[in-house]
């Protein structure tokens, strides 16, 4: 397909929150979709447990809205919470009109619960395949409307600029040739960045890219050093790290240390519901012997009576048959992942950036919805509730007249093997700035970041990896700045959270790190 020169409303990802995003602008101009692989190929896609809204009325609200604020460790937006847990009822029942198959018992929707919840609220589809069946009914609606154009194996390579105003993108089509995209508005809703990270629990395309075109553009990056890392990945060697739903906690899975113990009531109340920054840390230290070396943690459904676990959850249970385990009758060993993004492009509740022209929305933005560590199934809820309110502000774009610019430089080949840069720069980041943090191991990955910086110049073949790279730097950046310990944020050498100097969102633009005041919110109690 042909790439129009020019559009009114240029959307990068086509996830949940950028299909949200095209329908909400599809009677308001043209606009043009673009994913770098085929559509459906996204976070959302991987999404298995489910979607969190408050469907109960006024009361169930109030306590969605206490569950995320507290389970973000002081560092939660209020307002942005506020305006999640409020139109997410309305925006569900837009995916119900438009046929989307949540689960029903006797006619009824079924509801679980997962970490940090104070009651069942969250839906699912298939079992636990819910974010693909999100994923599908949107995308069958947005191929309904004319003015809907998607565009699939398309890269973003960079944004375009007239002065400090974003004016459109460059694209980058099959890594062929460029071709300079003219839009009112642009929309980053490329996801998240879990390929920063050796283990992750996040699909290929997850490299970060909206974020890094932002900041280089010169907007605002918000809260970097927050990467949650989900508690539950499969842990078997030679495969990948496949995600664990924790509905499979919601539904009463236990967590086992080595000598068969359940040890989570030495951690928090919630025992295996605890927020997944507790838990998640909680199976590192279960999984450190006395003399260093790596101990097996397990999750356990053997004693779960009164469900089918294979109907329950039908594409983890074929995943895992595929290597010889059952839920139903196996120890199931796992390990933490990097799995989200709770910081990114800086935005108001309206998918507003610093930058003129430029929206972001889901994974990809921050609004500090999520604070210091977002709340179970929140993150399909999010895109789905801040995609369509940027669809709204988008309207409001002036037309541009910007003229094509050059293209950007791109090396005709790189300096090393892009696979064993990638790799070092992963388990860079594992070690050194993942779960568990302080100052020697993250001035050591700086100090990687900054010498292979010339090695990873963009060319055709490697522009995810200098993605990652930038948001490496951010991340790496940022923690060195954070020193407390806080939500998905832990520092061993500053182990305790300090309100009187962080109970702030840190800020990065061209370099310098800010701490900014929250606009509402309000510390844990």
């Amino acid at each position: 397909m042909a790439i129009a020169a020019e559009t009114d409303f240029l959307i990068v990802g086509a996830g949940i929150a950028g299909l949200r995003a095209a329908i909400e602008l599809a009677d308001s101009g043209r606009v043009l979709v673009v994913t770098k692989e085929a559509l459906g190929e996204s976070n959302t896609n991987y999404a298995q447990g489910g979607i969190a809204v408050a469907l109960g009325g006024g009361e169930d609200i109030a306590l969605h809205l206490e569950d995320t604020v507290n389970a973000g460790d002081g560092l939660v937006d209020r307002e942005a919470a506020r305006v999640l847990v409020e139109e997410g009822p309305l925006r569900v029942d837009e995916l119900l009109e438009w046929g989307t198959g949540f689960d029903r018992e006797h006619g009824r929707l079924m509801l679980t619960r997962e970490g940090a919840h104070s009651r069942n609220r969250i839906l699912h589809a298939n079992g636990d395949a819910t974010g693909a069946e999100i994923g599908r009914s949107l995308l069958a609606h947005a191929r309904g409307h004319r003015n809907i154009t998607l565009l699939e194996w398309t890269t973003t390579a960079d944004l375009t600029l007239e002065g400090d105003r974003v004016s459109g993108a460059w694209l980058l089509e099959r890594e062929q040739y460029f071709q300079s995209v003219r839009a009112r508005a642009v929309l980053l809703a490329s996801g998240g960045a879990g390929q920063v990270y050796s283990d992750t629990t996040n699909p290929p395309v997850a490299t970060g890219d909206g974020i890094a075109m932002a900041y280089r553009a010169g907007a605002e990056i918000a809260d970097m050093e927050f990467y949650q890392f989900h508690p539950t990945a499969l842990s078997v060697p030679g495969v990948s790290r496949f995600l664990l739903s924790e509905a499979l906690r919601g539904e009463g899975a236990f967590l086992r240390n080595a000598s068969g113990e359940r040890f989570m009531e030495r951690y928090h109340p919630l025992l295996e519901l605890a927020p997944r920054d507790v838990v998640a840390r909680a199976i590192t230290r279960e999984g450190i012997g006395p003399d260093g070396e790596q101990l097996p943690i397990y999750l356990d459904m053997r004693h779960v009576t009164g469900i089918d676990l294979y109907s329950r959850f039908p594409g983890i249970s074929r995943f895992l048959r595929s290597h010889g385990l059952s839920l139903a009758a196996d120890l199931i060993p796992v390990r933490p992942a990097a799995h989200y993004l709770m910081g990114g492009v800086k935005t108001d509740i309206d998918g507003r950036t610093s930058l003129q022209g430029l929206y972001a929305a889901g994974e990809t933005a921050c609004t500090g919805v999520h604070g210091a560590n977002r709340l179970a199934s929140n993150s399909l809820l999010e895109g789905l509730v801040f995609g369509a309110r940027a669809g709204v502000a988008m309207r409001e774009a002036p037309e541009s007249s910007a003229p094509a610019t050059t293209p950007p430089p791109l090396a005709p080949y790189p300096s090393r093997n892009i696979d064993t840069l990638h790799q070092a720069l992963q388990r860079g980041m594992w070690e050194n700035a993942g779960l568990l943090r302080d100052a020697q191991g993250l001035s050591i990955m700086k100090r990687f970041i900054e010498e292979v910086r010339a090695e990873i110049a963009p060319h055709r073949g490697s522009i995810e990896l200098a993605n990652l790279h930038t948001v490496a730097g951010l991340i790496v950046d940022s923690a060195l700045a954070r020193e407390e310990s806080r939500g998905a944020h832990y520092r061993n050498d500053f182990p305790h959270r300090d309100d009187a100097h962080f109970a702030q969102h840190s800020i990065v633009r061209h370099g310098r790190i800010t701490f900014e005041p929250m606009r509402e919110s309000v510390l844990a109690r």
